[in-house]
């Protein structure tokens, strides 16, 4: 019996932090070369959330140097991610991978008639050089509402893979998965089909640092930010291509090699985005040097544009002020990074007179928050417009437009989408309707208004 090994790197929701990303490249560039070099298979996969639009290169080039980036380093395939998925219009998702040198497998993933752009496969299979079959299938996650308001349309992740796996299962002697499902449904993924060799899992920011095995399937993942690289060996047995052992590690980035000139490549992207922004998109008669009154504006526009009696937001979405007269693209992404859309909900009195209530306490003001798609770092106070408090002998009243808030009665309220993720305001998250505006960020909504200030 003679044994060979496969080699599997990956990577996953890097979110555009180049921090480690020269780190990475080189490494990874080296590793191939090396088992080239020895005759060995490697492959080499992204697990999506590669693009984050915080960062200036990724925002002018709407992920279009990410995918460069991507080329540059030798990819083999990747999957995409929400950040990929629903932070872009229709056009530059579907533009986005243009100029790819790799496979973008995503099974689930199509247009509104039900049939998928042409730079999308819901598999790939390789043929190595020994005439193993290796199939990957990619699988993103499941935000379904949010793709059909931006024109695409998502099958269900598992009923997906039973019928992608139906098959490829005589075409194939190893499967491997590219799940940006998070961890949850990889190990419950992993418990339904052992037929699956290998799992790259993404979303959730997880890192295995040896691997898990459930099952038979041996599961992978290496963070986010660029912290980890993953790597997966597979041991075959060259003549029967049976797999005989699994082994995996996650590398931190911070103990890679170090590459001369790393911290001058990472400015060089920032500067490069940044260089691509400066271009003015409004002129204001006086610089607003608080953000409490940005924060204010950014209110009174969120209820104006989505066409409601009130709005709030937390003071958090604005990170600075606005010092100059002349407003480029890059004062607005500085100011407001986030891919948080506009939302709107329904809640009755009762309901929305509670959320102002907890809206109001005083821990929101220094409350640290990461996910959800905030890109700052403190919450910050609560902002109400068309929202009025009054202080009676009976303790609290609310008043919407200077009529007060009625138990049994129903209010459409403007709200930051992260509201309702999570447990911030669980009224907010229980509430049946909500209506999310897509492509338009909250930075759209300040620019749209520094345009139209009388």
């Amino acid at each position: 019996m003679t044994l060979e090994d496969i080699h599997i790197y990956h990577t996953n929701d890097l979110h555009s932090h180049f921090e480690h990303w020269t780190r990475i490249s080189s490494f990874l560039q080296r590793r191939k070369y090396l088992h080239q070099s020895a005759n060995e298979e490697v492959l080499l996969f992204d697990i999506g959330d590669h693009m984050d639009r915080w960062h200036p290169l990724t925002d002018a080039t709407r992920g279009k140097r990410n995918t460069e980036l991507l080329n540059e380093v030798g990819y083999t395939a990747v999957t995409i991610g929400n950040n990929e998925g629903i932070t872009l219009s229709f056009e530059d998702l579907d533009t986005l991978y243009q100029r790819r040198r790799f496979d973008v497998v995503v099974a689930n993933f199509f247009t509104a008639n039900g049939t998928r752009p042409q730079w999308v496969k819901p598999y790939q299979i390789y043929e190595l050089k020994n005439k193993a079959r290796v199939a990957v299938i990619g699988l993103t996650a499941y935000f379904s509402h949010f793709y059909k308001q931006l024109g695409w349309t998502l099958s269900e992740p598992l009923e997906e893979l039973k019928h992608q796996l139906a098959e490829i299962k005589e075409k194939a002697d190893m499967i491997i998965l590219l799940s940006h499902l998070g961890i949850h449904d990889d190990e419950a993924i992993a418990e339904q089909f052992p037929e699956i060799d290998v799992i790259l899992g993404a979303h959730t920011h997880h890192v295995f640092h040896e691997g898990k095995e459930i099952n038979g399937v041996i599961l992978g993942a290496a963070g986010k930010y660029g912290m980890f690289v993953g790597h997966i060996t597979l041991t075959i047995d060259s003549e029967t291509l049976h797999v005989r052992k699994k082994r995996a590690i996650a590398y931190d980035s911070n103990q890679l090699p170090y590459v001369e000139g790393e911290k001058e490549e990472e400015n060089q992207l920032y500067e490069e985005g940044k260089a691509l922004l400066l271009t003015e998109v409004a002129r204001i008669g006086e610089p607003y040097r608080s953000r409490e009154v940005l924060a204010r504006l950014l209110c009174e526009t969120l209820r104006s544009w989505c066409n409601v009696d009130s709005a709030f937001l937390n003071e958090g979405l604005i990170l600075r002020d606005l010092p100059n007269e002349t407003v480029t693209e890059y004062d607005l992404l500085s100011i407001c990074p986030h891919p948080i859309n506009p939302t709107v909900v329904d809640l009755s009195g009762a309901e929305y007179q509670e959320v102002i209530r907890l809206a109001l306490e005083e821990k929101w003001r220094n409350m640290m928050i990461k996910g959800l798609g905030f890109r700052g770092t403190f919450m910050g106070q609560m902002i109400f417009e068309g929202v009025e408090v009054k202080h009676g002998k009976n303790g609290l009243s609310f008043y919407i437009n200077g009529k007060q808030i009625e138990r049994e009665a129903r209010y459409k309220v403007a709200i930051p989408d992260m509201f309702t993720f999570g447990q911030l305001f669980p009224e907010i998250r229980r509430a049946e309707y909500k209506v999310y505006f897509f492509p338009e960020f909250m930075r759209d909504l300040l620019r749209w208004k520094l345009q139209n200030l009388q």
